[in-house]
């Protein structure tokens, strides 16, 4: 009788922990209203900004936590957004000095982001922790064909159905094999040709059940 009694209270118990487990929601990344800007700075000097579109991706919550996730980016569509585009119907135009369009191509090419062949880059969420701010987001950053881990701070707000989050990814390219214009890497370049390792994705998710 004893046993039988415990054997009760255990399958019990195990229910009401399995009734007070916070329930697991999937939310799809709208790419039309999530925004992905980049920051990069030189060393002297103004540096660049523009933006890439995220294709897709899914974020999956269990109570106020990023469990997993996956949001995959479309390289082929990065812009700059601090030099003017030069209007090509102008009668003073003069495509060497599209200096928009020159900077871009550039972002492109192998020594950048090989966009050619890397056209997207990935980035998969392992799990987040609570913090003082907001979330600790962990997950891996796929992109220029090399995969590494990332932790960065997230502020996260989830109402009903809809989801938003906003961050300051930084990362340092460099860990990526990205090292075009680094100061640990060419000794000799002047300051303002120096490209800082840091650069920022300013990110802002949103995403619907």
């Amino acid at each position: 009788m004893k046993t039988l009694m415990t054997m009760l209270l255990a399958v019990a118990t195990t229910g009401a922990i399995a009734n007070n487990k916070p329930m697991t929601d999937t939310f799809k990344v709208d790419a039309n209203t999530t925004k992905v800007k980049w920051i990069a700075d030189k060393k002297i000097g103004a540096g660049h900004n523009g933006f890439v579109a995220v294709k897709d991706g899914s974020l999956t919550v269990q109570g106020d936590l990023i469990t997993a996730g996956e949001i995959s980016v479309d390289m082929n569509t990065i812009s700059v957004a601090d030099i003017p585009v030069m209007d090509k119907n102008a009668k003073d135009y003069d495509k060497d000095k599209d200096y928009n369009s020159m900077l871009v191509g550039h972002l492109k090419a192998p020594d950048f982001f090989d966009v050619a062949k890397y056209p997207s880059a990935k980035l998969v969420i392992k799990g987040s922790e609570k913090t003082k701010k907001g979330l600790k987001i962990k997950g891996e950053l796929t992109f220029i064909g090399q995969t590494h881990p990332v932790e960065f701070e997230a502020v996260v707000n989830k109402k009903d159905k809809t989801l938003t989050a906003k961050s300051d990814v930084v990362l340092d390219r460099t860990v990526w094999g990205l090292k075009y214009n680094s100061e640990n890497w060419f000794k000799q370049l002047a300051g303002d040709k120096i490209i800082k390792d840091k650069f920022t994705l300013a990110v802002e998710i949103s995403a619907i059940k």
